[in-house]
């Protein structure tokens, strides 16, 4: 009989309970993929808006979170004074319950900035000056929406005309509501302010002059920080706390299927007390008795995390057809998450088979038989 035989063996000899403890397991692995991967989804999202866009610097009030509060947007004219900011433009975003769409990017731009340029027109057209009441929705804006050309949507108290639907090459952008920043500036209760100032610089600007233009606006405007686009992820303390809570929530069910594990072993051990002094009296070392122990809580974990990765998976599908999540994240499912779950949950295999595989390694062969 091999030591993998004797493994599998032990394993299916009482299958409910060796079901139950993967479960608790493959529950804990599922929590990580799901929660951890929507909000790895969400910072990818925002990461290729910025580059489709072509944004090089935000600056932003990050104290908001995830979505940034508002100051006021006259610091933009200051800004466009100092060099290297070759293009600056205002941006107000807020996440808002519109119609029948529970929550929806509405995104107000500064008319004539750069942040138009990459939306391609499928249908109607653009609006035709920065004081015309109409909307261009992205693609599942519109759908979520259930609005086409020539209808109407309502942003707040105000209503404005749908007059084109627009690819704008990135998630975030095709699930927003976009128009004109001071109309949305008058709907939301906004009025001369913004939650973002977009800049770019030079294309020949080296980064020791975009990291001058950073610490040059930041000395000169209290409160607000201006980062690199592609830092700013990284940088959020929102997006921190998001994955940190991510995190911690995923820790809380991995602990409980932690005990279950333990539970199981240490009951292992305590049946297979006369197996293990046989064992014993046949050779085996110690050490190969912890082995074995221990492969036996490595195997549970393995077979636990990988079932939690198909369920965390199928949960992840699930949750990205959601009208609350849709157009505004897509559940990021990456191979090197997948990784960490497959190591964490044979990590709490290991760790849970620790104290039984001492206990099962103190015992007295003569003992072990009488048992």
């Amino acid at each position: 009989m091999t030591f993998l035989t004797i493994i599998f063996r032990d394993l299916w000899r009482r299958p409910i309970r060796t079901a139950l403890t993967m479960a608790g397991i493959a529950i804990g692995i599922a929590a990580v993929i799901s929660l951890v991967g929507m909000a790895s989804g969400y910072e990818k999202g925002i990461v290729k808006q910025l580059d489709v866009i072509g944004i090089d610097v935000i600056v932003s009030n990050m104290e908001g979170g995830l979505m940034p509060k508002a100051f006021d947007e006259s610091i933009r004219d200051q800004i466009a004074t100092l060099p290297d900011a070759a293009e600056v433009t205002t941006v107000l975003m807020q996440m808002l319950s519109v119609e029948d769409a529970p929550m929806i990017m509405v995104s107000g731009r500064e008319w004539g900035g750069f942040t138009w340029e990459k939306l391609t027109i499928l249908d109607g057209r653009m609006p035709l000056d920065g004081n015309e009441r109409a909307v261009v929705l992205g693609t599942m804006a519109a759908e979520m929406l259930k609005k086409k050309v020539g209808d109407t949507v309502q942003i707040e108290t105000e209503e404005f005309a749908v007059v084109g639907l627009v690819d704008g090459h990135s998630l975030v952008e095709n699930g927003a509501i976009i128009l004109s920043l001071p109309l949305f500036q008058s709907a939301s209760g906004f009025e001369g302010r913004v939650n973002f100032i977009d800049i770019r610089v030079p294309s020949d600007a080296g980064a020791d002059q975009i990291e001058a233009l950073c610490l040059k606006i930041e000395d000169s405007f209290a409160g607000l920080r201006a980062v690199r686009a592609s830092e700013v992820v990284g940088t959020s303390q929102g997006f921190k706390i998001a994955k940190a809570m991510s995190w911690s929530t995923s820790i809380l069910a991995i602990i409980v299927g932690v005990f279950g594990v333990m539970n199981t072993m240490l009951m292992t051990v305590f049946e297979r007390t006369h197996e293990i002094g046989v064992l014993l009296a046949l050779g085996w070392k110690k050490r190969m008795i912890v082995g074995l122990i221990l492969a036996e809580a490595a195997v549970m974990g393995l077979l636990g995390g990988i079932i939690g990765v198909l369920l965390g998976a199928a949960t992840l599908a699930i949750l990205g057809t959601l009208p609350e999540v849709r157009g505004l994240l897509e559940p990021d499912l990456s191979q090197s998450l997948i990784l960490q779950a497959i190591l964490i949950a044979v990590g709490v295999g290991i760790a849970s088979g620790l104290y039984p595989a001492w206990r099962g390694s103190r015992l007295s062969p003569s003992v072990a038989l009488q048992g």
